[in-house]
């Protein structure tokens, strides 16, 4: 159903803690065209008193989900609860005919996200997820690059990006940060869903991977602070990701290198060196052992802006009401949380894990994390509502953006 019949979307928004209640800021003071803000929904009464204050009566609160589900009054919902819950709040959501964006990750296993995907293949409705650094010009234009073969066949992707700082007090804010049981994992689940989807947007997905996560290596905490994942792909490229919440200051730096040259990717700036010849031909043709080969050199700084979660929300919006792509289809949630799962999969194993892996012997794994995790006192559930006193004063926050 799509706009020559809708003139509106009514939003509601399940979930207003730190990202939720953002959105719903920037709706409700019309930052989205053809979209209003309907209603808002959060187990924590505070939050709902916020709302109050906030939007007044004219936007509907509701303590429980399914009775917002249940009311038909909006027309499409994004879902900013905790993690493990987006499959299960978007299934239902379908299931009652509306739109979906979610945040992201798009779950914490692959198991119950494909099930998400299918009832919004069979729902027919638009699905979109919050990966918001896709709107990043100098992602879209290396992308662009690699697409029209501009650096050859790729050889190496290694993406440094470990400034996701964050300190003990972070962690201790919110119950259900940082365990096994509420986000799902660490710095994988948590900072790292935007990277790893970039990175898979980029590079397709590996055909293997080997994973080292270091648990509790900076912080008190039971999931992961530290990752390096190593990867390889069917045509013999590999990748390298590093990752960590335990740096300062922190590094974001993306190399790939291809059989026409390379791209860097730091401080902002897209800097390439292209070959006039491809580097498989020189390697086999040339005379010399060690040519000197004419290297052009190009700085990308794109003047069009990032727009950020404003941009996915637009295009979510023109999605639904004119059948504008999406930029981030909700389906694709899934291949960054493959990259997640198989990595601790990795891990915990320790050793390589083929791409598809065995989603159930993951499940058992995690299902062991969780109750492993139970039992250590102070240590959030999953059953309780989760608290968050760094809840959002309804902006944005500057570490959700693309930051160098």
């Amino acid at each position: 159903m799509h706009g020559t019949v809708m003139e509106c979307i009514r939003l509601g928004i399940i979930g207003i803690g730190n990202m939720g209640s953002a959105h719903a800021m920037q709706i409700f003071q019309n930052k989205i065209e053809g979209m209003i803000l309907a209603t808002v929904c959060d187990t924590d009464t505070e939050r709902l008193a916020w709302a109050a204050q906030s939007f007044g009566d004219t936007v509907c609160r509701y303590q429980d989900y399914r009775e917002l589900l249940e009311e038909k009054c909006v027309d499409a919902v994004l879902i900013a609860t905790p993690h493990r819950l987006h499959p299960q709040i978007a299934t239902e959501a379908f299931e009652v005919g509306l739109h979906v964006l979610t945040e992201k990750p798009s779950g914490i296993d692959v198991t119950s996200v494909r099930k998400m995907n299918e009832a919004a293949a069979k729902s027919g409705r638009v699905f979109g997820i919050m990966f918001n650094q896709r709107t990043n010009p100098l992602f879209q234009d290396l992308r662009e690059l690699l697409l029209e073969k501009r650096l050859g066949e790729i050889k190496r992707f290694v993406w440094i990006v470990n400034n996701w700082y964050r300190t003990q007090h972070y962690y201790d804010s919110g119950e259900w940060r940082a365990t096994w049981n509420g986000e799902g994992g660490g710095v994988l689940l948590n900072q790292c869903p935007h990277n790893l989807d970039i990175w898979q947007w980029m590079m397709g997905m590996p055909k293997r991977l080997r994973a080292f996560c270091r648990v509790g290596q900076y912080h008190d905490i039971s999931v992961e602070d530290d990752v390096t994942i190593y990867a390889e792909y069917e045509n013999g490229a590999n990748a390298c990701f590093i990752t960590s919440t335990g740096e300062y200051p922190g590094t974001n730096r993306m190399e790939i290198s291809g059989t026409k040259g390379k791209a860097v990717l730091e401080d902002g700036v897209l800097k390439l060196y292209l070959l006039e010849k491809d580097e498989r031909d020189i390697c086999r043709m040339s005379k010399e052992g060690m040519p000197a080969e004419h290297v052009e050199k190009l700085e990308i700084i794109p003047e069009r802006q990032d727009t950020g979660h404003l941009g996915i929300l637009q295009n979510f919006a023109n999605a639904i009401l004119y059948g504008e792509a999406l930029l981030a289809p909700g389906v694709e949630g899934i291949c960054e949380l493959t990259i997640s799962n198989a990595a601790y999969l990795s891990d915990w194993r320790e050793d390589w894990v083929e791409i598809p892996f065995e989603e159930e012997v993951f499940l058992e794994e995690l299902s062991i994390k969780q109750k492993e995790e139970c039992t250590r006192e102070g240590i959030y559930t999953g059953i309780t509502p989760r608290k968050d006193s760094e809840a959002s004063d309804g902006t944005y926050s500057e570490r959700w953006k693309v930051r160098w």
